[in-house]
């Protein structure tokens, strides 16, 4: 598997050839729409897999590896028959090794709404281990709101990927709320209506376990919290359910604030089977422009989760989609959700070169719309997913999750499993 960032002046063809593909492979596997009009700036995953090289008069070793942008000892590893290197013979049939990443096994979830298309759902089940169901809303007497998550679930057993049940303190109309929470976590009555709730649904829809993301919990509601979650471990896991919690994403034990305060990393690390570490949203609707999960700032909340968590327990968030903010940018308005690939066509269509920042790691460009209001959009490439994935192995993290699948990003799933070994529990 190689990146390729596209240059002025260059085609699929050109690329193709760059690499000893076919064009037409470049474009299936990564399913571009306008192949003809490709981005400056764009990425392309080139998976060149096994090919044979016909030796010609005059080629060396050496020329050969070089032609094909590898190592003369990934080479020689590939053709052990070549017992003298400096003596080729023309005519001679070689073989020449794909460019590999061998990260080892990795466990993966994605979050999805009832809603996914299904055919972006069944295109993405391989690539995951879980798939966690957004959500069921939890109300103050411990009553859940159904949702139609049962072809979700039977397309995830189908393709051996386990479906989490998520319950969330989202209120009716949206956003999480702290009234919820508090009464769900201060009141055991509303909690045993809850846990009863959890179990008819987890046995009656076949889930594999319970995925717990209560968020702005009230401070002051900290070890209610904590007895909560010891409850629901004692209540499921004797009937053999996973349990799975989403964290807010902090950098140290005292981190101020209700998104943070209540998420108490060691208790969680020691009760449950996975965490979740929500790394995203440093750039969000209302914040100023930047990279949604810049990997500075990832990487300082696993500097942190790996002294309080079992790092087999952590699953790194990873973003999959981009915001579009007017400039100059003013505080209080609202940036436009774009997708990944969305991004791309938006950078195609206004004649963007999109650029990389080498610190966040994170794409970007700049456009005016037709208002002739200047226009910066961050979002993700093969490149940033690389390096967040890259990121999770260097931290030896037993897992990844995305947020959301809902919208189909092929270059993402492209690089995972080229670098990753899909581990399933099913």
């Amino acid at each position: 598997m190689r990146i390729h960032v596209v240059k002025s002046g260059e085609s699929i063809y050109s690329i193709a050839q760059q690499y000893r593909v076919s064009p037409q492979k470049i474009i299936s596997d990564n399913e571009l729409n306008n192949p003809d009009q490709l981005v400056v700036g764009q990425t392309l995953v080139i998976l060149e897999g096994t090919r044979r090289h016909v030796v010609a008069p005059g080629e060396s070793v050496y020329s050969i590896a070089r032609s094909y942008r590898i190592s003369v000892n990934e080479l020689l590893a590939a053709n052990p028959q070549i017992s003298d290197p400096s003596r080729i013979q023309p005519g001679m049939v070689i073989t020449i090794p794909p460019v590999t990443y061998n990260y080892g096994p990795m466990e993966v979830n994605g979050y999805a709404f009832p809603n996914i298309d299904m055919e972006v759902l069944r295109k993405t089940l391989p690539n995951l281990t879980y798939l966690s169901i957004f959500s069921y809303q939890v109300s103050p007497d411990g009553n859940l709101q159904s949702i139609p998550d049962e072809p979700l679930i039977q397309a995830a057993r189908a393709a051996r990927v386990a479906p989490l049940m998520v319950i969330t303190n989202i209120k009716e109309g949206g956003g999480f709320d702290s009234d919820i929470a508090h009464s769900i976590l201060t009141n055991e009555t509303a909690q045993t209506n809850l846990l009863n709730n959890v179990t008819r649904i987890l046995r009656q829809k076949n889930y594999f376990g319970l995925d717990i993301d209560f968020e702005y919990i009230y401070p002051y509601d900290r070890e209610s919290y904590n007895n909560f979650l010891r409850r629901v471990v004692r209540t499921l896991r004797p009937l053999g359910y996973t349990i799975t919690t989403a964290l807010a994403p902090k950098t140290s034990a005292t981190q101020k604030g209700k998104l943070y305060e209540a998420h108490d990393y060691p208790v969680h690390g020691a009760l449950v089977d996975h965490v979740i570490l929500m790394t995203y949203e440093w750039g969000f609707t209302y914040s100023a422009p930047m990279a949604v999960s810049p990997i500075t700032g990832v990487r300082s909340v696993l500097d942190y989760a790996v002294t309080a968590i079992p790092r087999r327990k952590i699953f790194m968030g990873i973003s999959n989609y981009g915001y579009d903010w007017t400039l100059p940018y003013t505080p209080g308005t609202a940036a436009r959700t774009v997708t990944n690939t969305g991004a791309v066509d938006l950078a195609r269509r206004r004649g963007a070169e999109i650029q990389y920042d080498v610190i966040s790691q994170a794409p970007f460009f700049y456009y005016y719309a037709d208002d002739r209001k200047q226009h910066v959009v961050w979002f993700e490439d093969a490149r940033s997913i690389f390096a967040r994935l890259t990121l999770a192995h260097e931290y030896r993290l037993g897992g990844v999750s995305y947020w959301t699948i809902n919208s189909y990003f092929p270059q993402n799933w492209l690089v995972l499993s080229s670098i990753f070994n899909i581990r399933k529990v099913l």
